[in-house]
């Protein structure tokens, strides 16, 4: 057996650092911020613990899109929105526990579905410009979602519980109890490592999600959905459905939103009607471009990764802004402002290597055109 050599070279070390200068950022930032903060090894592996139980099942819902050619799925709001709705009519119905949980992933399901389908329809006819449209759509929903908790609960649609509805009579208040409900997940099967407990059952279920991702992608429908997303031409020319097929991937990736939305709420315990799901897309593909995914390639490697570096800025970040200037707020504002500028800068790498890539190709062809001229003038 013979042991490659891998000659390092500098182009090759500035290649690899432009390819992930977003990850290499973040290692950097957390580099720097991890001992400003002062915080313990046992705090942030604790807390990272926590928010890799809570956010994992989200990002890797951003997957299957990608894989499609659909890019970074900002349509996933509307699945988080669905997962608020079925954990709403839980909490009103007083269904506690387990049993709360998956009646609210049922309730969710259903919904998912028909604004994923809602969604790929219109995304099909936005080839090209599925991220901005998807984006937009979020904001069009959001407003549907806005109606239906502010007017139609309470007055068309029934509830009973009395704390849930504002003291007008209907709508649902700004914010939702979820006691009933809270960590059911995460405490059922309970470990404790390093005075932390570690949520097993939540990470069971992530694994699960892992392993139907690695199996979905060697399945007939997984292999159309990488076809589709290389070149739809061509697949379309193979027969494949390519129309059917991205539908198919944006409403699963809408229904495994909504599930991880109810995950992440009863981690939470609480549920802000009308703000939680506005900034979880946002967030969540901001992690997964952190991890070193890009518009059109993404590992699972990279959802974890990505959750880890993301989270160690959001947590170190106030206490290194309080401990430099004295106001953890200045923290707050860096963390919001990192999150969309690592989204615009991933953007725009992508951009650039894509253009590059075009103008290698071209050069290429422009070669190949006059070795083929030179070939016809030396046999004329």
């Amino acid at each position: 057996m013979t042991i490659k050599k891998v000659k390092i070279t500098p182009k090759k070390v500035l290649s690899y650092l432009a390819d992930n200068a977003v990850t290499v950022m973040f290692v950097i930032i957390c580099a720097f911020g991890i001992p400003l903060s002062g915080l313990s090894a046992n705090f942030l592996f604790s807390e990272i613990l926590t928010r890799l139980a809570r956010n994992s099942f989200l990002v890797l819902s951003l997957l299957i899109p990608i894989m499609a050619g659909m890019g970074l799925n900002f349509g996933m709001t509307l699945g988080a929105m669905a997962g608020e709705i079925g954990l709403i009519l839980v909490i009103d119905w007083n269904i506690i526990g387990i049993p709360g949980i998956i009646l609210a992933m049922i309730i969710s399901t259903p919904i998912s579905i028909l604004l994923g389908w809602i969604c790929g329809k219109i995304l099909n006819m936005a080839k090209g410009r599925e991220m901005v449209t998807s984006y937009i759509i979020g904001f069009f929903m959001n407003g549907i979602y806005q109606l239906i908790v502010l007017y139609a609960m309470g007055s068309l649609i029934p509830l009973a519980s009395k704390t849930l509805i504002l003291p007008r009579g209907y709508g649902v208040r700004n914010t939702v109890n979820l006691i009933t409900v809270r960590k059911v997940f995460d405490n059922l099967i309970n470990v404790r490592i390093f005075n932390t407990n570690v949520p097993v059952f939540t990470f069971i279920i992530i694994v699960f999600l892992c392993i139907f991702i690695v199996w979905f992608r060697k399945t007939k429908l997984g292999q159309d959905m990488k076809a589709v997303g290389q070149d739809l031409e061509v697949s379309k020319s193979a027969g494949i459905k390519e129309e059917r097929t991205r539908i198919i991937a944006i409403i699963i990736s809408t229904v495994f939103a909504g599930i991880g939305m109810i995950i992440y709420l009863q981690n939470m315990g609480t549920l802000n009607t009308y703000n939680s799901h506005t900034q979880i897309g946002m967030f969540s593909i901001a992690a997964l471009l952190v991890g070193g995914a890009s518009v059109n390639k993404a590992k699972i490697s990279n959802v974890f990764l990505g959750i880890i570096l993301f989270h160690i800025m959001f947590i170190v970040s106030p206490y290194a802004g309080k401990n430099l200037v004295g106001q953890a707020m200045i923290g707050e504002y860096f963390r919001v402002f990192v999150s969309y500028g690592v989204i615009t800068l991933s953007l725009v790498l992508y951009e650039l290597k894509r253009r590059r890539a075009k103008s290698r190709i071209g050069a290429q062809l422009a070669l190949d055109q006059e070795d083929e001229e030179e070939v016809k003038n030396e046999t004329e």
